[in-house]
């Protein structure tokens, strides 16, 4: 069930450069590789709502009503435009690193869940990739897709492990470098303003 294609596939699309990867690497770089841990265990956790909710064929209603896309594509477009923001104001990009406590941290997991819970597209993307993997002949596809967003999750966290480690090996220069840590810090937030523009603009596949 598991094929080399499927993990193939996945590896590929969970490489790709997104909103998590993006909040994982700003993460790393500003907070170190402890603080990438929590963010990317948050992202991760944010796919599981959308898993469930093709596995259970919720993701159709998206799919289908207006109304229910565009409710979470804002609200998801609306906070990352706070998230932008709250970056580009702040007036030390490197705040969050004087702040090592537990609270911190899982703030740091709440955010990377908010971050693809109000995504609704990641839904409608289980819906139309996972069945592709899924045998014709198999007794259970409600199982069969669990399994395989398992694996997709299991990579995803894998990876944005990778990239908030690598950032973070960074962190040490960027907290030396007042000037390197603002325009990184701009970047990220322009970046993020990007995506939440890119969200509320998208259409429904």
């Amino acid at each position: 069930m598991i094929s080399l294609e499927f993990l193939v596939t996945s590896l590929v699309v969970v490489l790709i450069p997104g909103t998590g990867v993006l909040y994982t690497v700003a993460t790393g770089l500003f907070a170190g590789k402890r603080a990438s841990l929590f963010a990317a265990f948050g992202c991760t956790l944010g796919i599981i709502p959308a898993l469930l909710a093709s596995a259970l064929g919720l993701a159709a209603i998206f799919h289908t009503s207006a109304v229910a896309f565009q409710v979470v594509k804002y609200v998801g477009a609306a906070y990352l435009l706070y998230l932008a923001w709250q970056m580009w104001r702040s007036s030390s990009p490197l705040s969050i690193a004087d702040q090592q406590s537990d609270t911190r941290y899982w703030g740091l997991v709440v955010k990377g869940f908010l971050l693809n819970i109000l995504n609704p597209k990641l839904s409608i993307f289980f819906l139309a990739f996972l069945p592709q993997f899924i045998p014709e002949t198999t007794d259970s596809v409600l199982g069969n897709m669990l399994v395989l967003g398992l694996v997709f999750m299991l990579m995803t966290f894998a990876v944005f492990i990778v990239y908030g480690f690598l950032s973070g090996t960074f962190s040490a220069f960027i907290m030396r470098s007042e000037k390197a840590s603002v325009a990184i810090q701009k970047f990220f937030a322009t970046s993020f303003a990007a995506l939440g523009l890119k969200l509320a603009l998208s259409e429904r596949v």
